[in-house]
């Protein structure tokens, strides 16, 4: 039996030539479209949902006590008593500080002894313009020489009121000696020791008296979030605004929240030019004591989300200056877009613009992609990604 003959062995050696390339490279593509087929990344993908979230905005702030008062003496003299510690409490009117107060106890001894000899020259003068008034009237005297009497007695009468307000004052300046907390408060730092020389003109106060009772936290906010404020917060005027505005929250310098809510209570009436920012402020209640003035921490304003488009931090990428994900298109390739974040709470973005509920994201693997990348999804449910990294 004869073998049979391949159909390409009647073909002329030029065109059979043909035929070998062209199978060899339908080979090759055929072969390198598989490869790519294998070569899909694998990469987990998050289909976007609309949840309800809160978000908050945070401000750098310090802390001060409702009331901080300088304790100055209005005398000056030596240091002779302390009579509270640093840090303690003390109430309104409680002695703080003496100050010997011998040269003022002297000047209004002194004082006192000048009343009383200007009681009795007013006295003299008295009794002269009512021993030359009957005279007068009965034309055995002058009436120059009453007129003179009468002028004496009102002199003697204005030395009486000098020497009273002499006495006064030198009395003032004996209860000056005196220091008594003018609020109740804490007791700041004393940097007088006793037998120290104290003035008016001393720089440094006796100690700083600061009423805790309230705190006031004073933030600034900067332009653009001043002018959010004012469009986004119902109201008719910037005074009805802030009262709109809702409880804020203090984070410590520790990470820790504080246990009480405060309320924004007033704001500057300008923009500091300087830093473009104008300031507010804000009160909390701090009945334990435990907040003082210098304490520092940071202002959270909350703002609700009702269904706000939520995506992970680790799902996006900056390019230049703006915040991109990759989402998943026809065919599963994938588009770098940019979004517009309206908020942040914890890992993940609260997104205005650029995506939408639905739509498909790349969780991970992002250094790996580039526009029109093919990928092979792998299905990752969001709410079980808030459970493990909730808001």
């Amino acid at each position: 039996m004869k073998p049979k003959r391949s159909v390409f062995a009647n073909l002329p050696a030029g065109l059979l030539y043909s035929v070998v390339i062209l199978s060899l490279l339908s080979g090759c593509g055929a072969s390198e479209a598989h490869q790519g087929e294998q070569q899909a990344a694998a990469l987990p993908v998050l289909k976007l949902n609309a949840v309800p979230a809160t978000t908050y905005r945070e401000y750098s702030a310090t802390l001060e006590g409702r009331v901080n008062v300088d304790i100055r003496p209005q005398v000056e003299g030596i240091l002779d008593k302390i009579y509270v510690d640093e840090g303690a409490y003390v109430k309104a009117g409680q002695p703080l500080f003496k100050i010997n107060d011998r040269v003022y106890t002297e000047a209004q001894s002194n004082a006192s002894a000048t009343l009383l000899a200007a009681k009795a020259n007013l006295e003299k003068a008295q009794l002269e313009v009512d021993r030359l008034t009957p005279l007068v009237n009965n034309n055995v005297v002058g009436e120059v020489q009453l007129k003179t009497a009468q002028a004496n007695y009102q002199a003697a009468k204005a030395a009486v009121g000098q020497a009273q307000a002499q006495l006064g004052s030198a009395g003032i300046n004996v209860g000056y000696t005196l220091i008594t907390a003018p609020v109740s408060g804490y007791i700041g730092r004393i940097p007088y020791k006793v037998g120290a020389l104290v003035g008016r003109a001393e720089p440094q106060p006796l100690t700083v008296l600061s009423d805790v009772n309230q705190m006031y936290a004073y933030f600034s906010m900067s332009e653009a979030d001043f002018l959010k404020f004012k469009n986004e917060t119902a109201g008719s005027s910037i005074a009805d605004k802030v009262k709109q505005l809702p409880q804020v929250e203090l984070k410590l310098a520790d990470n820790t929240i504080y246990s009480e809510k405060g309320k924004i209570e007033t704001m500057e009436g300008q923009f500091d030019k300087t830093m473009g920012a104008i300031s507010f402020r804000a009160t909390f209640p701090n009945g334990a004591g435990l907040l003082r003035t210098g304490n520092t921490g940071k202002i959270r304003i909350p703002e609700q989300f009702t269904d706000a488009v939520v995506i992970p931090t680790e799902a996006t990428y900056e390019l230049q200056d703006k915040v991109m994900v990759f989402i998943v298109a026809d065919s599963n390739k994938v588009t770098g877009v940019p979004i517009t974040i309206s908020g942040k709470s914890g890992n993940y973005y609260f997104v205005e613009k650029g995506v939408k509920s639905g739509q498909q994201i790349v969780y991970s693997g992002l250094d790996r992609l580039h526009d029109g990348t093919v990928i092979a999804p792998q299905q990752m449910s969001l709410d079980s990604l808030l459970k493990v990294k909730p808001l």
